[in-house]
């Protein structure tokens, strides 16, 4: 297990952003993306780094943009630290495994939410109105059942706060009828394929997001894909519609915050050690069923 990661700094760079997990500097024509051990729950990030988190995240997408560069282009130059700018290479062995070289792209101000099965805000919408996002789904479903087709649910990218689910309609006014139905028609492809594929391996892949951008006319995949953390991922062999479904993302941790009754206000409490390590093997869990590998030493 390596050192845990919370915090990157490298002067002779241009930070570009820090986020709750990524940090992105500028390398000219493509950025350095780090993603740290950092788990942020309830619109914070937490004291505690989770030992391997960001490797996982990092390493877990890299696996699925190479799997399905068939569908649609993507944003990765390079993970192998032979390729690092030189004045990075003092910083190798922190590094490895945790960055990517990407090109840079005008990111599409959407995100890109595909829905499989009922869970999470879509129960809570269902159960309300019979509808998710506004999209009418088959009285009496149960939560966690898996939906008649997968759903394009799209949302905003929100700087602070939570995303808002907006129409397909706002996504055509935000980017044009026909990069609308493109992303929708790729982010459908996408989450048909891994779901499949995942599903063969033991996961169910409840829902995802999707970020794309364009350069030079092609429209890429970016950001993260498919990782514990913008996916809901559930153990197939415990799948029992009906409830609420055990998953390997972070959910666990929101969970252990709930026990304890914070408040969701600072100040911001500090993980246990033993939910540190549940955690820390949930997300390693999820690599090494997904790929069928052990996280790279």
């Amino acid at each position: 297990m390596r050192p845990v990661v919370t915090r990157t700094d490298f002067p002779e760079l241009e930070l570009l952003s820090r986020g709750k997990v990524r940090d992105m500097y500028d390398l000219g024509d493509e950025v350095l993306i780090v993603v740290t051990d950092r788990i942020s729950a309830f619109d914070h990030v937490l004291p505690n780094g989770i030992p391997d988190k960001g490797r996982v995240l990092n390493l877990l997408s890299d696996f699925w943009f190479k799997k399905m560069g068939h569908i649609v282009k993507n944003q990765v130059v390079s993970v192998d630290t032979a390729d690092l700018p030189s004045p990075l290479c003092p910083q190798k062995d922190m590094l490895d495994g945790r960055f990517t070289l990407a090109k840079k792209a005008k990111m599409l101000p959407v995100e890109c939410v595909v829905r499989g099965y009922l869970s999470g805000s879509g129960w809570n919408d269902y159960k309300k109105t019979g509808a998710v996002c506004g999209i009418p789904l088959p009285a009496g479903l149960r939560e966690s059942d898996r939906l008649p087709e997968p759903i394009f649910t799209p949302s905003t990218k929100a700087e602070t706060g939570h995303d808002e689910n907006i129409s397909f309609d706002k996504v055509a006014g935000l980017i044009g009828k026909d990069m609308a139905e493109k992303v929708r028609d790729t982010t459908l492809s996408l989450y048909a394929f891994a779901r499949d594929y995942a599903r063969d391996r033991g996961i169910i892949i409840a829902d995802t997001k999707f970020e794309f951008g364009l350069r030079d006319g092609d429209l890429l995949l970016c950001d993260e894909v498919l990782t514990p953390d913008s996916s809901r991922f559930w153990p197939a062999g415990l799948y029992e519609p009906g409830k609420g479904q055990p998953s390997f993302d972070k959910q666990f941790v929101r969970d252990y915050l709930l026990s304890i009754k914070w408040n969701k206000e600072p100040p911001i409490p500090a993980l246990p050690e033993e939910i540190v390590a549940k955690t820390s093997n949930k997300y390693r869990d999820a690599f090494e069923r997904v790929t069928g590998a052990p996280l790279p030493k």
